[in-house]
């Protein structure tokens, strides 16, 4: 009895075993093969309540007159820019919208490397906030070639690429008709990382001064 009651033991094992191992198959499987992420969006953007994508826990204590629990394709663009946990790398012409600004300013605060390049005409007019973030600490070059830095995108985490024609103005965001592809193809975000490398070395100040 005891020598059926080992074999039934041995068999289940054998059993469960082979179900862990095609479990783990499948899974891998679908890690190996997972869709790419391919979001395009279009503005001018519907006006609506951001607060729950600040400040989650107060959100539903927000008052403004402003609709809430509405998506929209600002909302989505500050979802994949607050997603960033290690680095954010963002080179843009114009920067002069706040809710972007408070979402790179927030991700400062946890800790996330961030570097901004901008317009060195552009950084320098009226409401531009790259004055505010280099003034909360964050790294920012601006571009001293004779011709104006007109790209707009942003590298998140080194895997995720936010680009399209939007400044990142409040004009752009709720007026112009523009629009925003997000993908994490690596084959596409890869250019936009060497971009990026190259205009950031380009910029350095220490070797701006050895040309002077």
């Amino acid at each position: 009895m005891s020598q059926m009651w080992r074999v039934k033991v041995v068999g289940l094992g054998v059993v469960a075993l082979s179900l862990s191992l095609e479990l783990l198959g499948w899974l891998f499987g679908r890690v190996r093969h997972r869709r790419p992420l391919n979001k395009v969006l279009f503005f001018p953007s519907k006006v609506a309540c951001l607060e729950h994508l600040f400040s989650p826990k107060t959100a539903r204590s927000c008052f403004c007159p402003l609709p809430h629990g509405v998506e929209t394709s600002f909302s989505r663009l500050l979802r994949h820019l607050l997603s960033a946990s290690s680095s954010l790398d963002l080179c843009v012409f114009s920067f002069s919208n706040m809710d972007l600004s408070r979402a790179v300013l927030l991700l400062h605060q946890k800790g996330v490397t961030i570097r901004v390049l901008g317009d060195k005409d552009y950084s320098a007019i009226t409401g531009s906030q790259i004055g505010v973030l280099r003034k909360a600490g964050i790294c920012v070059r601006c571009d001293s070639g004779s011709v104006h830095m007109h790209h707009k995108f942003a590298v998140v985490d080194g895997r995720l690429l936010i680009t399209g024609s939007l400044n990142w103005t409040l004009q752009a965001v709720q007026s112009n008709r523009e629009n925003i592809l997000i993908t994490d193809e690596a084959e596409l975000v890869q250019p936009f990382i060497e971009e990026f490398h190259r205009l950031w070395a380009l910029n350095d100040p220490a070797r701006l001064y050895k040309q002077l």
